[in-house]
Parts: C-alpha cells; sequence; structure tokens
C-alpha cells in the first residue's frame, strides 16, 4: 500500500540541548489508522508536533531525517501550508475556542477553504450526521459543553478542512470509557466512508489497537516494535507490559525486580 505520510530517522531537540526523539521512523498508508503508542512521555505528541511542524513555537526543532507527504519533503513547510495541503492536528486537550458556540467552532475548521459556503454548508451538516450530539448543542457555548463533546467538535473542526489526513494526539484523554468508545467508532467510520488516513497518539493501548490497523510502540524517543495491530494485540509482550495482560491468569502479579530484569533482556532493544 502506497505511503501518504513517511517519517525517516527524524531526531528532535528541545532547547538546543534535550534530545528527545532519536532516530523515529514511520509510515502511514493511504486509508489507514496507525497508531502511536507508548506511555506518557515516551514521545507521541512530539512526532505529531514534529510531522506538523509545530515544534519551533515549543524551542523544538527536528535536526535530522526527512519527513515526507505524498513523497514530497513537509519538513521545512509552514503549519499553514500543510493544512493546506490536507494534513491536520487535532491537538492534545482539545483545544476548542471556549468562549465561541460549537456551531462557529466547527465554522472555524473551512477557514482556508475556497470551494464556496454552499459546499462548506453541506459538509458542516455531514458532520452533525457524524456527531448527533453537536447538532443537539450547536448553539451552545463551547466552554460549557462536556469534554466528550468538545473532543467531537476538534475532530468535526478538523474534518470541516477537508483533510486527507488527520494527526489525532490522545482522543481518549479524561473521557468516560463509553465516550472514548463513541469517539474511535467515529474516527473509524470517517476513515472508512470518508477516506481520512489517522496517525494517532494514544496511551490507551487496548482501545487504539482495537480499532487501528497498524501499530508503532515509543520507549524513551525511539520506536521499539511496530507490527499490524492485530499482531500487537497478540503479542505476549505487548500483553503483558501495554495491555496488563498477564501470560498466564494464573500467575501472580510480577514483582519490579522481575519488571525490572525483564526491561533488561526485553528482545527488541539493541
Amino acid at each position: 500500500m502506497t505511503a501518504l505520510l513517511s517519517v525517516k530517522n527524524i531526531e528532535v531537540i528541545y532547547d538546543h540541548v534535550i534530545l528527545v526523539l532519536k532516530g523515529v521512523s514511520l509510515e502511514v498508508p493511504q486509508g489507514s489508522v496507525v497508531a502511536l503508542l507508548g506511555a506518557n512521555g515516551a514521545g507521541k505528541s512530539t512526532t505529531l508536533k514534529a510531522i506538523s511542524n509545530i515544534l519551533a513555537a515549543e524551542r523544538g526543532d527536528v535536526t535530522k531525517g526527512t519527513i515526507e507527504y505524498r513523497n514530497e519533503r513537509i519538513d521545512q513547510l509552514t503549519p499553514n501550508d500543510l493544512v493546506k495541503r490536507g494534513v491536520i492536528q487535532v491537538m492534545e486537550g482539545r483545544h476548542c475556542f471556549a468562549h465561541l458556540s460549537i456551531e462557529d467552532n466547527l465554522m472555524t475548521g473551512a477557514y482556508t477553504r475556497t470551494d464556496g459556503n454552499a459546499a462548506i454548508k453541506h459538509d458542516l451538516e455531514k458532520i452533525y450526521q457524524y456527531f448527533p450530539r453537536l447538532k443537539t448543542r450547536r448553539k451552545s457555548q463551547a466552554a460549557y459543553t462536556s469534554g466528550g463533546e468538545q473532543q467531537m467538535c476538534a475532530i468535526g473542526r478538523a474534518m470541516m478542512a477537508k483533510p486527507e489526513m488527520i494527526l489525532l494526539d490522545e482522543p481518549s484523554m479524561g473521557l468516560a470509557p463509553q465516550i472514548v468508545e463513541e469517539v474511535f467508532e467515529i474516527v473509524k467510520d470517517l476513515n472508512q466512508r470518508e477516506k481520512v488516513s489517522f496517525l494517532l497518539a494514544e496511551q490507551n493501548t487496548m482501545i487504539a489497537l482495537r480499532y487501528s490497523d497498524y501499530g508503532y510502540i515509543l520507549e524513551n524517543g525511539r520506536v521499539v516494535m511496530d507490527g499490524s495491530s492485530k499482531d500487537l494485540r497478540n503479542n505476549e509482550d505487548v500483553k503483558e507490559f501495554y495491555l496488563g495482560v498477564a501470560a498466564n491468569d494464573e500467575e501472580e502479579r510480577q514483582s519490579f525486580k522481575d519488571v525490572k530484569s525483564y526491561r533488561r533482556r526485553k528482545r527488541w532493544l539493541s
């Protein structure tokens, strides 16, 4: 399958001294959902920010490697240029415009479009079909909606820009389990029906692997394992250390000493 996005051996440094990403490589095939997994601080958000070129705002810089979209380098483009090319990031924490209504928030996503008001209105109604909760709350100020509604609003706003790819950062953060399920169902629906590719950074490994096609696991700024989501779900190491499932249900919880020993022998680390 053709790679829509290709990240090749990138390194990221903050404040000219703090090395955060150490040779990260990944691909997102066109039409797929790819999960970027790992604990807090593993480098997931930094990877997305490197792709969307917003690291400079946080005194970060890609110092090695390349990032290509449709076989063209994009690591020197502005975030605005990337939006026009169809690459949109939904930031961690949702970041709706609190003082605007839900509908006004959605309309800000169409700011760069030039295809006319009729097309924008048509797409707004389509967003309401995917997110019926938002239609109910369309006139409500975003600050007074729930976390789940704000996350849906952030994804809907991204969709209003007619993206080819969405970089989705921690969509489950702070949401109730049933809302997380609803959000991921909508993401899969958008992928299958609207042909939008997704690269999603997520700590909730279990649900991310259930709804994605392929996964990369980050530890300390490095990719330590990758594979199809089905293979990762069935991998004993992933089940034990990322999904919280012991290889033998009758075994007692391993001691921290056992965990440290495991980490020393972890076969995917060089």
